[in-house]
């Protein structure tokens, strides 16, 4: 009856929602793996059954919550240096990406950042062999991009993953430094979304409270299967992450 009665408000039929279960479960055992990839990894199989503002703004609750769980378990291996060191630049790309949601056309930068996040990680996973050192400075470009891009459809993770996987050797850190991460945004971005009025839209909370219990199911998966994956074979998880979720990104931006 519950069901049936949240089904009513999202204008879902049965088979759509159960097609839904399948991509926020995968999305947050990824999650739980590696820190990111919620956002970038559901969000192209999502927007082919609900809305972008609809999907962005509920993927938003899934990844306070289970950014959440996944800090308070990690907390001592967070970096706070490069927590520091991005998140000034990350503001202002967040502002700026705020005033771009309202005039920015959404094709051409789903095929940049498609194109960036495949290639990257490509040549990491394929040509380079150990840890690569990042110039701190760079700091600066990846936050901002990250900020907009995060601020616009909740896809910067990628770019503050690069980032810090050529700044933390430890997959550990780096799982729970850019978890943390992902959730200081978070909250940022459900500031950005209340004033734009995203949230008036009810079948968000309908669809949430339908999905939350497959994020979290999701997200203690990737946990469980953290503990058992070495960590050089987790950053390699990381760059095939990536790449498909680049694939997936710049078959979006194909589509329109």
């Amino acid at each position: 009856m519950l069901i049936e009665l949240l089904l009513s408000q999202t204008q879902l039929t049965p088979l759509q929602l159960a097609c839904l279960v399948p991509i926020v479960l995968w999305a947050y055992t990824i999650f739980g793996l590696t820190g990111f990839g919620s956002s970038i990894m559901a969000m192209p199989l999502l927007t082919q059954i609900v809305p972008l503002r609809t999907a962005v703004p509920m993927i938003l609750f899934f990844d306070l919550v289970a950014g959440t769980l996944l800090g308070m378990r990690s907390r001592s291996h967070v970096h706070v240096g490069e927590l520091r060191r991005l998140m000034p630049s990350v503001l202002v790309g967040m502002i700026s990406g705020l005033a771009l949601l309202m005039f920015a056309p959404e094709r051409p930068l789903l095929l940049l950042l498609g194109l960036f996040v495949l290639l990257y990680p490509a040549w990491n996973l394929l040509f380079k062999r150990g840890f690569s050192e990042l110039d701190p400075r760079l700091s600066v470009p990846f936050g901002v991009v990250g900020g907009m891009l995060t601020a616009m459809f909740g896809t910067g993770g990628p770019l503050y993953t690069i980032y810090l996987a050529g700044r933390l050797r430890d997959a550990a850190q780096l799982r729970a430094t850019t978890s943390t991460l992902i959730v200081l945004t978070a909250f940022g971005r459900l500031i950005l979304f209340a004033v734009a009025g995203l949230y008036a839209n009810t079948a968000i909370f309908a669809l949430a409270a339908m999905l939350m219990p497959c994020a979290i199911a999701g997200y203690f998966m990737g946990g469980w299967l953290h503990r058992r994956i070495a960590p050089d074979k987790v950053i390699r998880v990381v760059w095939a992450i990536l790449i498909s979720a680049g694939f997936g990104l710049i078959y979006r931006s194909a589509l329109g």
